[in-house]
């Protein structure tokens, strides 16, 4: 008996100290992860801020070799672009990760599945050579509706794939209870599964959001960019990824300094956005 509680005493202390080991591995893994995000923070911070102004949010660009101008066209239009974007991406996204998550049987849902496989491999600069084909060579002119386009086709299948993969962590049996009780299926999946997964499914909106706000090469091709305000939808628009590229491979190094404040504005309107949303959800709860 003695010499069984000895093994037994060892066999404890090494699961112990292997669960100890895995737990530090897992948070050596998670700071090596946020590390390099760290570290642009602050790099564009730090070159970022000395440039920062009032001034460079309220103004419009200055003409080249002029001293002074701003980038506020280019934040309207980025504002204006992202959120026509995600009104038609988030809808469609949902939409089709449900489908996929609560009627994903059969070969419709195959071929879905590899058509939103598709579109994430898709680059970039061919998204927006796709929708410079499709909307503004016919039309002659590029728009701020042709940028909207192109960035919700980037932001779709991110959405909906993150959409069915949080759907498929519900539990069937909850499915089951709610269709027990007597409750339609579209509620059980409106009211039940997609209502207690909808913190994690605005995280795949966030994640979207975020990636379609630094985007250039599709922006270059469909909504090109503009020194002004633009009126409404149908014209030329600024936005702040392609303002970015302006100032960056400009010859004037107050352009290059500039280039760095408005990096500066886009990171910080991005963490804005992410903040604003967890906000919403926790005071909902």
């Amino acid at each position: 008996m003695k010499l069984s509680r000895e093994l037994l005493g060892i066999q404890d202390f090494r699961r112990r100290l292997f669960n100890r080991l895995m737990v530090f591995l897992i948070w050596l893994a998670g700071f090596l992860v946020v590390l390099p995000l760290f570290y642009i923070l602050y790099y564009v911070t730090q070159k970022g801020f000395v440039a920062l102004s009032w001034d460079l949010v309220t103004s419009l660009p200055a003409p080249p070799g002029e001293e002074g101008g701003g980038i506020v066209n280019s934040i309207v239009g980025s504002l204006k672009i992202v959120t026509l974007a995600a009104a038609i991406a988030i809808p469609w996204g949902i939409a089709t990760g449900v489908y996929l998550s609560e009627f994903g049987i059969g070969p419709t849902a195959k071929i879905l599945r590899m058509a939103i496989d598709l579109m994430m491999s898709v680059p970039s600069i061919v998204v927006g050579l796709f929708i410079y084909a499709l909307t503004v060579k016919p039309v002659g002119h590029f728009s701020a509706y042709a940028g909207s386009a192109a960035l919700a086709y980037v932001m779709i299948p991110i959405v909906a794939r993150s959409t069915e993969e949080m759907l498929k962590l519900v539990p069937n049996h909850i499915r089951e209870a709610g269709l027990a009780l007597g409750v339609s299926r579209w509620k059980v999946i409106l009211k039940i599964v997609l209502q207690g997964s909808l913190p994690g499914v605005m995280t795949g909106v966030v994640l979207a959001i975020a990636r379609v706000a630094g985007e250039t090469a599709p922006l270059l091709l469909t909504s090109l960019n503009n020194s002004g305000f633009s009126e409404g939808f149908s014209e030329p628009t600024s936005s702040l990824p392609v303002q970015i590229y302006t100032y960056a491979i400009g010859p004037y190094e107050e352009w290059h300094a500039m280039a760095w404040a408005s990096s500066l504005v886009l990171v910080a309107f991005v963490l804005l956005t992410n903040v604003v949303i967890r906000a919403a959800f926790v005071w909902r709860k």
